[in-house]
């Protein structure tokens, strides 16, 4: 029943394109942007990173955390997500990276939305993200070759030792990579 539920979290949908488009490509250049993010039930970043940073001004721990909140996508989610993706194919068939100036196409991945999740012991919630990835021609960037949003993307750690929110949210990138990467392999062949 929990594999069920975890699969029917997660949605995909084809924007615009086809993965067909993709099928002879081995390798993605790949680019993350943040811009507009939501989080949580915050309008936008700011909303919710004054919110998190009054909460832990007493502590002084409020600079560390708005440092980390930012940190953590060079960090944990980027690796994750390229990791992810990466052992998805055995061979090297196909590989995504940053700076990847071989690659003719750049895979973007969009995130709109993150659900930080928590873990305090005897309660959880996984976090989770929505992303749009899009696949264009670097030589004409208007190229689109695949558009495609995943919504509530999950994250938590095994055996529950998922603490800290950087960690469960780069767990979610790399489901959203894992379920990329199989989307990816099964339907650009067909």
């Amino acid at each position: 029943m929990l594999l069920s539920l975890t699969t029917f979290a997660q949605k995909m949908k084809v924007l615009s394109g086809d993965f067909k488009n993709l099928k002879d490509i081995a390798e993605f250049n790949l680019t993350f942007d943040y811009s507009n993010l939501k989080v949580d039930k915050f309008d936008n970043e700011e909303e919710f990173l004054a919110d998190k940073m009054k909460k832990r001004e007493e502590k002084g721990t409020d600079d560390d955390f708005k440092k980390s909140w930012f940190t953590d996508r060079e960090t944990r989610y980027e690796p994750k997500f390229i990791e992810s993706f990466n052992k998805r194919f055995d061979n090297g068939e196909v590989k995504v990276d940053k700076g990847l100036a071989s690659a003719k196409y750049t895979l973007t991945v969009k995130t709109s939305w993150i659900y930080p999740g928590y873990n305090v012991g005897v309660m959880r919630q996984p976090a989770k993200i929505d992303c749009v990835l899009s696949v264009t021609e670097n030589a004409n960037p208007s190229n689109v070759l695949l558009s495609v949003s995943y919504e509530k993307a999950l994250g938590n750690g095994a055996a529950g030792f998922d603490y800290n929110s950087g960690y469960r949210i780069s767990e979610a990138y790399a489901k959203l990579a894992k379920e990329f990467a199989n989307d990816l392999e099964k339907k650009s062949k067909k």
